[in-house]
């Protein structure tokens, strides 16, 4: 018996799971969005090996007794990516303290439940930006990767950068309540702390930074227009990122914090409330991107009213929502790069593809706002060469959609199939 056969008769004989096959599979497609080029392939055949693209044809029959999909009645398009999603939290409710009730253990359950609603509602990889509990999104990472869960493809953040008391910290307790030390990880107060602190999320997992710019929305006690963290700050931050061969992002709502940000050259901005001319214009000048999650503000007031928010969260909200999408408007008009990224965890996880609608009436066309969730977003990822695509040497992610999300986007949101890495998931 050879050492290989003897490795693989005891690995069967005590219950451990054997390394996958490079088996062909296939896939037909019906109607394949092909999102490199923006055009519509028809009657498509999809050859798939050790969970990644191999080739993409005409349909001819494969190989009798292969492993074979027939979605020959749907639309398919690469695997949805979310550039803003917080998977490794409680869902956005009234109680200011609601991160306080739960502990690291039941957090991180929560957050393996969010990641799994998350791909089966088609979003195969997901940028998430951040957790109250530093590092339960490394963990959740590292456990979809090992397959003990399953999820999506991530990039994670580790924890919030912040001033004291700002956007990414628990706010509107009372003054004697302490704070979990795992959730105050990424407080900092000057640009060599920041230097520290980000680094120490590197050494730990991070995959990328994630600053809290201005205040937040959803922050009490913050203003979303404020600027918070200082230029040479965010700078430290980035400079810091670049030696690990990384990028910071920036969550910033008002139109200073904005342009601070991206002249300390942050790779993205995240929400872009207010941003104003100058702002877009020079995020254009920059080469930056832009994630702005213009379907929240609707929840919010829906459900904030209904569900008794404070009325300090919900004033917030209108101040910003509507100026949102104006300045989204004008961003897609201008052709800076709009990566989709839709906050999730503001809104029941599940739900990432009602923003597309959204994005289309405020000026994007559908096929813009597929592009903005699968090549943009994987370029903003720096993952272009694996995700986003249905081409040749990337994972094999895809979804199928009944009807044609070019004439009705909102098919999006109803996802028939998935398949992540080759294997059906749905």
């Amino acid at each position: 018996m050879t050492l290989r056969l003897a490795s693989l008769v005891l690995a069967a004989s005590i219950g451990l799971a054997l390394p996958a096959s490079a088996e062909t599979r296939y896939v037909r497609a019906g109607r394949l969005i092909d999102t490199d080029y923006g055009k519509v392939q028809k009657d498509r055949l999809i050859q798939i090996s050790d969970g990644r693209i191999v080739a993409i044809t005409a349909f001819v029959p494969p190989p009798a007794g292969s492993y074979f999909t027939d979605w020959s009645a749907y639309t398919v398009l690469p695997g949805l990516i979310d550039m803003h999603t917080h998977l490794v939290d409680t869902e956005q409710s009234s109680n200011v303290a609601e991160p306080l009730l739960h502990s690291a253990a039941e957090i991180a359950l929560l957050g393996a439940h969010h990641a799994k609603q998350t791909l089966e509602a088609g979003f195969t990889s997901v940028r998430d930006v951040g957790t109250f509990r530093a590092f339960g999104d490394v963990a959740l990472r590292d456990a979809i990767n090992a397959g003990w869960v399953p999820g999506p493809r991530m990039l994670v953040a580790g924890a919030y950068l912040t001033v004291p008391g700002g956007g990414g910290e628990v706010t509107g307790l009372a003054a004697d309540v302490t704070v979990p030390a795992d959730m105050r990880v990424g407080i900092v107060s000057s640009p060599a702390e920041m230097t520290v602190k980000a680094r120490y999320l590197f050494q730990h997992g991070a995959d990328f930074i994630k600053l809290i710019a201005t205040g937040a929305v959803l922050a009490a006690g913050t203003e979303p227009g404020a600027p918070e963290l200082t230029e040479d700050e965010i700078r430290a931050a980035v400079q810091e990122a670049a030696r690990n061969n990384s990028y910071a992002i920036a969550h910033a709502h008002g139109a200073e914090g904005i342009k601070i940000a991206l002249r300390a050259g942050v790779r993205s901005i995240e929400h872009a409330s207010l941003i104003d001319e100058e702002g877009i214009a020079l995020a254009k000048a920059k080469g930056a991107f832009l994630v702005m999650d213009i379907y929240n503000g609707d929840y919010i007031n829906e459900i904030g009213a209904r569900d008794h928010w404070p009325e300090e969260i919900l004033r917030k909200n209108r101040d910003t929502t509507d100026l949102q999408r104006v300045g989204f408007s004008k961003t897609v008009k201008a052709g800076v790069k709009i990566a989709y990224g839709t906050d999730a965890g503001v809104y029941p996880h599940g739900d990432n593809a009602k923003q597309f609608a959204y994005m289309v009436r405020y000026g994007m066309t559908p096929m813009q706002a597929i592009q903005s969730a699968t090549t943009v977003a994987a370029e903003l990822m720096r993952r272009s060469s694996e995700v986003g695509s249905l081409s040749p040497g990337h994972y094999a992610d895809m979804i199928a959609v009944p009807g044609d999300p070019l004439k009705d986007i909102t098919v999006l949101e109803h996802v028939a199939h998935v398949i992540k890495g080759g294997e059906l998931v749905r």
